[in-house]
């Protein structure tokens, strides 16, 4: 999967909230120092040739949308990392980011407890099929 660059995702990330947005749009809601329309034009072709962005015409005018939600986009960012970094396996990305996230212990207990949680969904889901 293509990946967005630092200034594409910022970009996106103004999409994913308007959903549907013209390029004036964009400049208008874009933070200062803001970028010239044909930066933020080359910008949008550039995301359209990767296949994250679509528009429609009207008249001289495009509407920009989103071709990827955002979770569909770092659910596949997040799954390329683990693949590249720790060989396909959650377990060790999951001991990773325990070890070298610097959580404080309220963090860690929310964490356990979201996993206690999940492999309780699991074992549930498991009973069914028994």
């Amino acid at each position: 999967m293509e990946t967005l660059s630092k200034t594409e995702l910022a970009i996106m990330e103004y999409i994913w909230r308007l959903e549907k947005c013209f390029l004036n749009d964009l400049i208008s809601i874009l933070p200062k120092p803001k970028p010239a329309k044909t930066t933020l034009a080359t910008l949008l072709k550039r995301m359209q040739n990767k296949n994250f962005v679509g528009y429609t015409t009207y008249g001289n005018s495009r509407q920009y949308y989103a071709l990827i939600s955002k979770e569909d986009y770092f659910a596949k960012t997040f799954k390329s990392i683990v693949s590249i970094h720790f060989q396909d396996s959650y377990k060790e990305f999951g001991l990773f980011f325990a070890e070298n996230a610097n959580l404080n212990l309220s963090e860690l207990v929310e964490l356990k407890s979201a996993l206690e949680s999940e492999i309780e969904k699991f074992k549930n889901s498991e009973a069914v099929f028994y």
